[in-house]
């Protein structure tokens, strides 16, 4: 069963210096990657949140650049796409800011994404690895307990389901799901081959996501 959780409010208005909204938004991006991909996977995701926390999250998907000056008013962040992602100077400078002032990134690569994302990480983050997350850390213990880490949903290649992670201090900022397709097992049942027990996994990870992401924010 799911923990009833309540966010700091307002932590999160301290550390974004907006209204402070429990929204999860999409991240547009160019390079020719297919931002949009996975349309109900979000909407299923958020309609989770709001039915099994007591976290007050928007009910509807927010799309946002990381140029929008209402980047910071959203703790939650996912991208995800097929293709080529190329951030500009302004966006690398932009999401660096968003990551340590407190914000969270989860990143979901839908097989094709792993390269460009790697490299545009590391122009964010030059001085931080991106390192396998441990399965004892609380994203996979919070709501729901996943002791062998991030499950593998939707298969491509016969890749282990991998977790990875950015840290600044003790916090995750940035939380990348490799060869798993997240995203894929958050669409709607039936959109793909998978059976419904690993779209209630997908789900429930990703509830786990969320309430981290509100939950471990700090004011630096």
């Amino acid at each position: 069963m799911a923990a009833c959780l309540l966010a700091p409010l307002g932590l999160m208005a301290a550390s974004y210096g907006g209204p402070g909204r429990l929204a999860i938004a999409r991240v547009q991006y160019e390079g020719g990657g297919d931002w949009y991909a996975n349309p109900s996977s979000l909407p299923n995701l958020i309609r989770a949140v709001a039915e099994r926390t007591s976290l007050p999250i928007e009910r509807a998907e927010a799309r946002v650049r990381l140029t929008d000056s209402a980047l910071f008013d959203f703790p939650f962040l996912h991208i995800t796409g097929h293709g080529e992602i190329k951030l500009s100077e302004v966006e690398v400078t932009r999401l660096r800011e968003y990551l340590t002032r407190g914000g969270f990134l989860h990143a979901d690569d839908n097989y094709g994404l792993d390269e460009s994302l790697r490299r545009e990480l590391a122009r964010v983050f030059p001085d931080r690895q991106l390192v396998e997350v441990p399965t004892s850390h609380p994203i996979y213990h919070l709501v729901y307990d996943f002791p062998g880490g991030v499950p593998k949903i939707h298969e491509h290649d016969g890749k282990p389901a991998k977790g990875y992670g950015i840290f600044i201090g003790n916090r995750l900022a940035v939380y990348y799901t490799y060869s798993t397709d997240l995203g894929n097992g958050w669409e709607d049942i039936g959109t793909y081959p998978d059976p419904p027990a690993l779209h209630e996994s997908a789900i429930r990870l990703g509830v786990n996501l969320f309430t981290y992401a509100i939950t471990s924010r700090v004011t630096p």
